[in-house]
């Protein structure tokens, strides 16, 4: 069995942020209840030399959609990172899915041997598209997507495991 570069990227991108999305709503719906301002949430962060919850959910979108741009071949969208608000962040997410399913899989299968050129800080460092993916693109989305995660847990959100992972 051979794997699918485009299965193992673009739904599991699609999955994922579809989750986070809907986390989101837990997080604005919780700001609502307790009557406090969600943009207090929006702006949490686990400790303090981490991103804000806004900048995590930025960050997991521009990792999805960069991931299959590059593998696709496609120009990457730019988006402005100025959300702050829960409605501009679920909007990152809805533009980022809309991508991600906007390109077919005969663009990104058989991209296991493209080289992926990607400028980190200072350097720039070259993976085939498989290396690139599985170990870089993928463990840096879920990280954000976890991370989002955990801010509004720590910060009392009712989220749970089964938010998380979605249904199956």
């Amino acid at each position: 069995m051979s794997l699918s570069m485009y299965q193992a990227s673009a739904p599991r991108f699609v999955n994922t942020l579809n989750n986070l999305s809907a986390i989101l709503d837990k997080g604005a719906a919780h700001a609502t209840a307790l009557k406090i301002d969600p943009t207090v949430l929006t702006a949490a962060r686990l400790y303090p030399d981490m991103f804000p919850l806004s900048r995590q959910v930025q960050i997991a979108c521009d990792t999805a959609k960069g991931a299959v741009a590059r593998l696709a071949g496609v120009p990457i969208p730019s988006h402005e990172d100025t959300e702050r608000t829960f409605d501009e962040l679920k909007a990152r997410v809805a533009k980022t899915v809309d991508f991600v399913q906007g390109v077919l899989p005969g663009q990104i299968d058989g991209t296991e041997g493209r080289d992926v050129t990607l400028k980190l800080g200072q350097r720039e460092v070259t993976w085939k598209g498989a290396q690139y993916l599985f170990g870089f693109a993928l463990p840096n989305f879920y990280f954000h997507v976890t991370a989002a995660y955990a801010i509004l847990r720590h910060n009392g959100v009712p989220v749970g495991k089964q938010d998380y992972i979605g249904t199956v």
